[in-house]
């Protein structure tokens, strides 16, 4: 294989993993920007609106670690296989949903898909594409589709919502999953197995009931329930210090790469994912605009996101992986400093799109770095586990950070100024990360360290091949 350039049989697996993996974000933000629609529709009330985002990003979150482990011990094409099985039946019982418990039930099995599908087809993709040029690129082109699916979805969602029907919305995942299912087993060989496999029960029983817990805690605010998940997440920790066949070995997580990397990804998702929120209320219920008027919005600055992903490669071997996170993550928290002061008339439009493009550009960016970043300097077994952490990561961020930052926008009399102070909080902890990220990563004891030597590796490897 060249290091430079894929062969034809790579590209169409890359397509299809990355088309998989687009889908399934898309699945996430698809129904966000028109929730009330969709309760009328199945008869959920107001009070019962969260549940419908909430009651997929429980499994997707819980369950991630677990299943990148599973991947890893048993499969990672079955796994993926499986994964997209499960959203067709999740999309087509949603679509033809009646009630809101099928709704709620469709939901939760698309979490369960997604749970299953996206580690294992990332730790595909990386097992596919060795460390280097190849890898970077197919990384970048994963991460911009990824956030690119986000937006895509709140688009579309409010297209269809508009146009067509909620249930449209559901439905659109069913011929891309059934010809990802139908191209996989030619283009895609199965991951080499373990041939003795010892499964880690106490291990995989505490940290998905301590993920549970504690995402469950943060969505409904519950204390009580928060404090259980964290007795649960500590006796993970001591369950893998000392398991003969631990599900997560806690040693990947002394590496600074997969430790750094994770917590540079918590913030990114976290925060964009709430100013995503909070700039849909404030189209919608500051400035009036509709949800197709809203997806639009989001829309149209999303085309950074493909740019990004693309040039973030380029730039990672340029300038390793450590200073295109950090500088991404810098563009991103930035960015958010117009929003304070956006005002109730629609002339803040003029300053949101823009905004929108430069942080959409400095999300990806740092998306594509922490990826890299996360899954750096491991060897071939241990790569589901990290691809598995790296989309917990994503996972929990995505679906605690909304709750976080309405709880603290909620602390002012007036939801323009909640907006504000939330937005103005979400940029504070994105640069101190930027910083806390940038000395953690910084190269100790010389080259032969792991963080030197990934960045002499990223960054000399379009010097060698040029040669």
């Amino acid at each position: 294989m060249s290091e430079t350039h894929m062969t034809r049989r790579e590209r169409l697996t890359l397509l299809v993993l990355l088309g998989a993996g687009f889908t399934l974000s898309v699945d996430f933000s698809i129904l966000n920007v028109a929730l009330p629609e969709v309760g009328a529709g199945v008869g959920l009330g107001l009070t019962g609106l969260p549940w419908i985002a909430s009651a997929y990003a429980l499994p997707a979150a819980g369950f991630t670690l677990l299943f990148g482990r599973l991947a890893d011990l048993f499969g990672r094409r079955r796994l993926f296989l499986a994964g997209m099985v499960l959203l067709v039946v999740a999309s087509l019982l949603g679509g033809f949903a009646s009630g809101a418990g099928t709704l709620l039930t469709a939901r939760a099995l698309q979490g369960f898909a997604t749970a299953m599908a996206t580690p294992a087809a990332l730790s595909l993709l990386t097992s596919t594409f060795p460390e280097g040029p190849l890898r970077t690129r197919a990384l970048g082109l994963n991460g911009a589709l990824l956030s690119a699916g986000f937006t895509v979805g709140a688009m579309v969602g409010g297209s269809l919502i508009d146009l067509l029907s909620w249930r449209a919305a559901f439905f659109l995942n069913v011929p891309v999953a059934v010809v990802v299912i139908a191209l996989t087993p030619s283009l895609i060989a199965e991951s080499s197995l373990p041939e003795r496999v010892r499964t880690d029960l106490p291990g995989a029983v505490t940290v998905t009931g301590g993920l549970l817990a504690v995402v469950y805690a943060v969505i409904e605010k519950n204390a009580l329930v928060g404090a259980a998940g964290a007795v649960l997440l500590a006796a993970f920790w001591v369950i893998e210090r000392r398991s003969p066949a631990p599900l997560a070995p806690v040693r990947i997580l002394g590496r600074p790469t997969v430790k750094w990397g994770n917590y540079a990804g918590l913030v990114i998702f976290t925060m964009e994912t709430s100013m995503i929120f909070l700039m849909t209320l404030y189209l919608q219920r500051t400035l009036g605009f509709s949800p197709l008027v809203t997806g639009l919005v989001f829309g149209i600055p999303g085309l950074a996101s493909m740019a990004a992903g693309v040039l973030a490669g380029r730039f990672i071997g340029r300038f390793g992986y450590r200073r295109v996170l950090v500088t991404g993550l810098a563009v991103q928290g930035v960015s958010n400093l117009p929003l304070v002061f956006v005002g109730s008339g629609r002339e803040g439009l003029a300053l949101l799109v823009p905004v929108l493009f430069v942080s959409f550009f400095g999300h990806v960016t740092a998306i594509v770095g922490y990826t890299v970043t996360a899954t750096s300097e491991l060897p071939d077994g241990e790569q589901g586990l990290a691809t598995g952490l790296t989309l917990m990561t994503q996972n929990v961020a995505i679906t605690v950070g909304i709750p976080l930052l309405s709880s603290i926008a909620a602390t002012r009399s007036t939801e323009l100024a909640g907006i504000h102070l939330a937005l103005g909080v979400d940029m504070a902890v994105v640069l101190v990360s930027a910083a806390l990220v940038w000395f953690g990563l910084r190269p100790r004891g010389g080259p032969g360290t792991a963080v030197a030597a990934a960045e002499v590796v990223v960054n000399e490897a379009p010097v060698r091949t040029a040669g």
